[in-house]
């Protein structure tokens, strides 16, 4: 019988980063895959992205609707009730024997706890990073002790892993599938680009995602986005396609803010709710300059030949290539970061395309990690590896 094998999705951006491994281990790795959408997947305000799961050829085999009651830090963690109770539902009915995760959100942290807890294995890609402007950060630690298998970006972060107790053996540095994407996805042109957006892109445009710093203290989500959109007015032949942040306590109020921002420059700003993976990659291989406080514009900006502003401190510790330009949140820092970026000299920088995330076999050590690990399951629990100092 084929080893079932659980994809736990939760936004658009996991699910870009985890279809590539799902349609390889489906086609051609001999296993069953199934697909868990939960979260921002299931709101209209966030462009119902289950849709585009759906149009990969997957089935939705579990649907796990949360109902977000506020935009505070309260209403995340009845978030996290509800994925986790949600999630054991649909694991005590679909019965896989592993589970994959990405990342480090609150919701997938939810989910890790309920397969654990049901003595499910969690397989989990992008381990040992560190991003000390969010909750994240500490989400993505929690879900390494509760994993059994590793996929990690970078070395670096695969030592990381391991030094949190995780054994060598069940560590594998893969490099990151989001520069995989990036690298290996057949993009549409300008042209088609234009037209499926309805916007100009004949022109310099930047390509914009700012999402709340969660353990920012000092300010409010929408008052260090206000910083943004005011650099932005400095830069009055610079178009701007803006992404929704994601649903993070507080990311409505960026959202309303951006909204205004740009209903009274339609003829410079887009604001768009979800790009999906092959337009969002399209457009990084097209766009002058990526500014905002994503990961994407450290791990896979640089392989698009893209140079990044990254604003503020929520992707804090996270390795970053050359032509990533670190700067404050206020106005003054942003503006002269985007100038510095859309240098000649920058321009030339990014072209050469130098990511410390960047490996051509990506792709193929994830599947083969995989298979290889499913094909040991059922595995003993896991013991803690002590490093020798």
């Amino acid at each position: 019988m084929k080893k079932r094998v659980c994809f736990a999705t939760s936004t658009r951006a996991d699910w870009g980063l985890l279809q590539p491994l799902a349609l390889a281990l489906r086609d051609g790795g001999g296993v069953e895959v199934q697909v868990l959408a939960t979260n921002m997947h299931l709101m209209p305000r966030y462009g119902y992205t289950v849709g585009e799961i759906e149009a990969a050829g997957f089935a939705v085999d579990a649907s796990v609707p949360v109902d977000v009651q506020g935009d505070d830090d309260a209403s995340r963690v009845h978030v996290m009730a509800q994925c986790m109770a949600g999630a054991a539902d649909a694991f005590a009915r679909l019965r896989p024997d592993a589970v994959v995760i990405l990342g480090d959100r609150y919701e997938m942290l939810a989910i890790a706890s309920s397969a654990a807890t049901m003595h499910i294995p969690v397989i989990h890609i992008a381990g040992g990073e560190i991003s000390e402007g969010a909750l994240d950060d500490a989400f993505r630690h929690a879900i390494t002790k509760l994993s059994t298998l590793h996929l990690t970006a970078t070395e670096p972060y695969r030592r990381r892993v391991i030094q949190m107790g995780e054994a060598p053996d069940r560590v594998v540095n893969t490099g990151a599938i989001g520069v995989w994407n990036a690298m290996n996805i057949k993009a549409m042109t300008r042209a088609e680009l234009s037209a499926d957006l309805g916007f100009d892109l004949d022109r310099p445009f930047a390509l914009v995602t700012y999402h709340p710093a969660t353990n920012d203290l000092e300010a409010s989500p929408a008052e260090r986005a206000g910083e943004l959109l005011d650099a932005l007015d400095a830069f009055p032949g610079l178009a701007a396609i803006i992404t929704y942040p994601n649903n993070d306590a507080h990311g409505a109020h960026i959202i309303d803010r951006l909204t205004a921002y740009a209903a009274s420059r339609r003829d410079r700003v887009l604001p768009v709710q979800s790009l999906g993976m092959l337009r969002y990659h399209s457009l990084l291989r097209l766009a002058s300059v990526v500014v905002g406080n994503s990961s994407s514009g450290i791990v896979e900006a640089p392989s698009a030949g893209v140079p990044t502003v990254d604003i503020g401190m929520r992707q804090r510790g996270r390795m970053a290539g050359p032509s990533v330009i670190h700067c404050g949140d206020d106005a003054a820092s942003i503006r002269e970061a985007i100038a510095r970026a859309l240098s000649p000299d920058m321009q030339a920088l990014a072209a050469r395309r130098q990511n410390p995330y960047g490996s051509p076999g990506t792709l193929g050590r994830m599947t083969d990690a995989v298979l290889a690990f499913v094909a040991t399951l059922p595995c003993p629990p896991k013991t803690f590896y002590d490093i020798e100092y």
